[in-house]
């Protein structure tokens, strides 16, 4: 274990690294209450129509992230996890920034890949944990990555919906704000994790994807199975970001403060389950039922946005909590997953499995928004604002049974060390 792991200064970086998320998250929550009436003001179409676009700008985001996650990843393993957070915050700032001044839907797009380029704090993030937590603890302290998820979402959407009442642009000028003092406090409080002595040469070769994809599964294919689970979770959670708003204002006319008044009772679950609860469940239960409560959990709330009607918007108030035990489900696997690699590569790891998230942000929005566009616009044959989200429930059973496979094989193979909760499977 790294000396790193059991000082008190481990400790304290870790609390730097959740507080830095958290900003970058309430700067990217602010702006999600107003997206929609911002696309609909500079394109002057519908909200179906501008929920397609939302949709692709996504995509452009994702697609960079796929592209460059790895990269940012690899580059973290070799000069360290501190100067790639900071260049990514520097980036986010810029494209906020850029965000609030769009003149046209072109500046919209350039703003979205500028972030999708620089925007790898995440994958960092989850590496520099892995560095200076022990293996055994890092599920739960990966549940703080979805705790500062969930804070972001609490306060961000709300001010967002509070800022858009005074004027469309000016919560990305808060957003873009917050992300330039959030590069401040890490320039002077975030301290390095990964010691010079376990840094590797950069190798570009490796940089990608599919490439990554590969060399772990020479490694073992247990991690195959969980990169796989997740990939197919994030096609279904993205329906949360892309669709939420766009949904709530066709189906029931709410105006972006509700919407963010919502948003944050999201948050306020995911904070509770992922910045609390995990600590206690995850030791008692284990990842595998915590995977199996996330997907259920996912898998029942979707039901109720699908069937809530036009003057029963406080179905999704239900909704909301039915649906706040699915922030297990991805550090779970985080934690199976960083056990099964070496320190060495945490920094690979992470940024192999942004890339494969990215690619169900490549595929999530543009199918989703397309659903949305399909059972909303105008002539539709069947009207179903909700239509998404259902397709979304499925789609998180699926990545449960994939995973279910992986695990049984996690305890069974011999390949890696099984988890602790696997006697139980093997008997």
């Amino acid at each position: 274990m790294a000396e790193s792991k059991s000082t008190p200064a481990a400790k304290s970086s870790l609390v730097f690294v959740f507080l830095v998320v958290l900003i970058d998250m309430l700067g990217f929550g602010i702006i999600v209450p107003v997206l929609p009436k911002l696309i609909t003001s500079i394109t002057g179409s519908s909200l179906s129509s501008a929920a397609v676009y939302a949709g692709w700008l996504a995509f452009a985001y994702a697609a960079m992230q796929f592209v460059f996650g790895p990269i940012v990843g690899n580059l973290s393993d070799h000069y360290g996890r501190r100067p790639v957070l900071l260049g990514a915050l520097g980036g986010y700032a810029i494209a906020y920034i850029l965000m609030g001044f769009a003149p046209s839907l072109f500046w919209l797009f350039v703003a979205r890949i500028i972030a999708g380029v620089m925007g790898a704090s995440f994958s960092t993030a989850y590496a520099y944990i892995a560095d200076i937590t022990p293996p055994e603890k890092r599920a739960q302290n990966f549940g703080l990555i979805g705790a500062a998820f969930g804070l972001g979402f609490i306060f961000g959407p709300a001010i967002g919906g509070i800022l858009g009442e005074y004027g469309t642009r000016l919560p990305f000028f808060a957003a873009g704000f917050l992300a330039a003092l959030n590069l401040l406090f890490g320039f002077f409080m975030l301290k390095e994790s990964l010691p010079r002595e376990k840094r590797r040469k950069f190798d570009i070769a490796r940089a990608n994807a599919l490439v990554a994809l590969r060399g772990l599964h020479g490694q073992n294919k247990v991690v195959i199975w969980y990169a796989a689970a997740l990939t197919v979770w994030m096609t279904a959670h993205v329906v949360y970001p892309i669709i939420f708003a766009f949904y709530a204002m066709e189906a029931f006319g709410w105006s972006g403060l509700t919407v963010g008044l919502a948003l944050a009772c999201v948050g306020i679950g995911a904070a509770i389950v992922q910045g609390l609860l995990i600590r206690v469940l995850i030791p008692r239960i284990g990842e595998r039922n915590a995977v199996i409560i996330g997907a259920i959990s996912m898998a029942a709330s979707t039901i109720v946005y699908v069937v809530a009607g036009p003057d029963q918007g406080w179905l999704i108030f239900i909704a909301i909590p039915m649906g706040a035990l699915q922030g297990l489900f991805q550090p779970s696997i985080n934690g199976l997953m960083s056990q099964a690699v070496s320190d060495e590569t945490q920094g690979e790891l992470q940024g192999a499995v942004a890339s494969l998230q990215s690619i169900a942000s490549v595929i999530g929005p543009p199918l989703f928004t397309a659903v949305f566009a399909a059972f909303t616009i105008a002539g539709t044959i069947y009207y179903l604002p909700g239509a998404p989200f259902g397709l979304a429930g499925i789609v998180s059973l699926f990545a449960l049974a994939i995973f279910l496979r992986g695990y049984a094989l996690h305890c069974t193979s011999g390949l890696v060390e099984p988890p602790p909760d696997a006697k139980t499977i093997i008997d």
